[in-house]
C-alpha cells in the first residue's frame, strides 16, 4: 500500500485554539493530528507515504523526517496553492504504485483501508470514496448512491436527519488520472467529482467507524477528547442517567408506570458491549414525580426490575440503580446535578474511583453531577454544547456512537487524563 496524504492546509478556523502550525500538526491529545493518520497506516502495512505539504511545511519535515514506525515519507512540496486537486497531482508524480490510497490530513476515518483498498481493486473504478452516514450533516455535502456506484454530489443542505459524506478517503488510479487534461492548480471536489461523476463510474466504499473533521473549533476539541479516552480497562465505572439515555424520554412529563417505558433504539445492545469494557455498571437518575406525588417509589422500582431484566437478556449487565425522588426546589444532596449518588455507589462498591469513571448523560445536570465528581463526561446531543469551558468531553448523538468511541480508543487506560 502506498498512500497520499493532504497536509498543506493552514488551518484559519482552527487559529482561536490551536498554534500557527500546519492544520495537521495541530496537537490533538498531546500529539500532532497527523501522528494518528499515519498510525492507522502502519495497522494497514502501508510501506510508503508522500505527505502533500505547503504551509509552514518545514515544520512537519522537522517533526518526522523521512521515516515513521518503518513507513518510508516523501515531500511533495507546493511552491504557492495548487488547490486540493492540484495538491494531488503533485503528489501523484512523486507516487510508485498504480493505486494510490490518499487521505484528507485533517479528517480521521476509521476505515478498514485494507478492505477499502480490495473493494476499489475488485470495482475496477479509476476512483473509489470512503462514504459516513452522518446523523444531521449540515456541515457537509451530501453522496447519492445506487448499489456501490456513486450518483451524484450535492451541496449542502440543512435539515437532513442523515445522509452519505465524503469523509476525505480515496483510492485512485494513477494511470486514469494522469490521463487528463487539467490544469496546475484547481479543485479535486469542483473538477473531478462533480465534474466527472456521470461518465466515470465512481465506486462508493460506505463505513460505519467513527469519523472526525477537525476543521472546527468544536469538533477539534471532540477529537482531542476521543483520542484522550483511556481504553476502558476493567477497573473503570459507567455512570448512566436513564430518561433520554436508555429510555425514551417523555417531553414535560415523566415515565409514571412500566407501559410507558420505552428502550431507545440499540441501547440494549450499546449497554452490552459496556459490560464487557466496564468493571461496574451504574444507573443514576434524578424521579421528582415521586416528590411530586405523580407516581410511588414502587412504580420506579418495577420500571427498573424490567430495565434489569431486558438488558440482562440482551447479554448486559446492571450493577445497581440509585434514583432520588426529591422535589428540585429541596436541593438534596443525592438530586443531580449534586454528587451524592455518585457518593453512595461508592460507598456500596468500595472499589469505584471516580477519577476512573466515564459519565453518560443527555443534559447538563448530568454534567455537572460528573464534573462535580470527577468523572469523564459523555454527551448525548443532537446539536453540538458550545460553551468557552464546556462540561462535555466526548459528544454523541446516542449510546451506540459512543460505544464505538470507546472500543476504537487509541490511547492505554495508563494514560493521564487531565481533567
Amino acid at each position: 500500500m502506498e498512500a497520499i496524504i493532504l497536509a498543506g492546509g493552514k488551518g484559519t478556523r482552527l487559529q482561536s485554539v490551536v498554534a500557527d502550525v500546519p492544520k495537521p500538526m495541530a496537537q490533538v491529545a498531546d500529539r500532532p493530528f497527523l501522528e494518528f493518520l499515519l498510525d492507522e497506516l502502519v495497522a494497514a502495512n502501508c510501506e510508503r507515504v508522500v505527505l502533500s505539504v505547503g504551509y509552514k511545511w518545514e515544520v512537519i519535515k522537522e517533526h518526522f523526517g523521512t521515516e515513521y514506525r518503518g513507513i518510508n515519507i516523501d515531500y511533495a512540496v507546493e511552491n504557492e496553492h495548487l488547490g486540493t486537486g492540484g495538491a494531488i497531482m503533485l503528489a501523484l508524480q512523486k507516487a510508485e504504485s498504480d493505486h494510490v490510497l490518499v487521505l484528507n490530513g485533517d479528517t480521521y476515518f476509521e476505515v478498514d483501508l485494507n478492505g477499502f483498498m480490495e473493494a476499489h481493486h475488485a470495482s475496477k473504478s479509476p476512483l473509489s470514496i470512503g462514504l459516513k452516514r452522518m446523523e444531521n450533516p449540515d456541515r457537509y455535502g451530501t453522496v447519492e448512491l445506487s448499489g456501490d456506484r456513486i450518483l451524484r454530489f450535492n451541496e449542502k443542505i440543512t435539515g437532513l436527519d442523515s445522509g452519505l459524506i465524503n469523509a476525505g478517503v480515496y483510492a485512485l488510479d494513477k494511470q486514469a488520472f494522469s490521463e487528463l487534461d487539467l490544469p496546475t492548480k484547481f479543485s479535486f471536489e469542483a473538477e473531478i467529482l462533480e465534474k466527472l461523476v456521470g461518465s466515470w463510474n465512481f465506486h462508493g466504499f460506505e463505513a460505519r467507524e467513527f469519523f472526525i473533521d477537525i476543521g472546527i473549533p468544536e469538533d477539534y476539541r471532540k477529537a482531542d477528547a476521543y483520542f484522550r479516552m483511556p481504553s476502558m480497562m476493567q477497573d473503570w465505572t459507567l455512570f448512566l442517567d436513564r430518561d433520554g439515555v436508555i429510555n425514551v424520554r417523555v417531553v414535560g412529563d415523566y415515565i409514571r408506570s412500566l407501559v410507558r417505558f420505552e428502550f431507545l433504539p440499540h441501547v440494549k445492545e450499546a449497554i452490552r458491549d459496556f459490560s464487557s469494557l466496564f468493571k461496574r455498571v451504574i444507573v443514576v437518575t434524578n424521579q421528582q414525580g415521586v416528590g411530586k406525588g405523580l407516581m410511588t417509589e414502587a412504580d420506579v422500582q418495577e420500571i427498573h426490575v424490567h430495565m434489569i431484566k431486558e438488558i440482562e437478556a440482551a447479554g448486559g449487565r446492571i450493577d445497581k440503580v440509585y434514583f432520588c425522588p426529591a422535589l428540585d426546589a429541596e436541593n438534596n444532596p443525592c438530586r443531580k446535578p449534586n454528587n451524592g449518588m455518585a457518593l453512595q455507589a461508592q460507598q456500596d462498591f468500595p472499589e469505584i474511583d471516580l477519577n476512573r469513571s466515564l459519565m453518560i448523560g443527555d443534559s447538563l445536570s448530568d454534567m455537572e453531577f460528573g464534573r462535580r465528581s470527577g468523572m469523564f463526561n459523555a454527551f448525548i446531543t443532537p446539536e453540538p454544547y458550545k460553551n468557552e469551558t464546556p462540561l462535555t468531553d466526548i459528544e454523541a448523538i446516542n449510546l451506540l456512537e459512543i460505544g464505538s468511541y470507546l472500543q476504537r480508543s487509541r490511547i492505554s487506560s495508563k494514560t493521564k487524563f487531565e481533567m
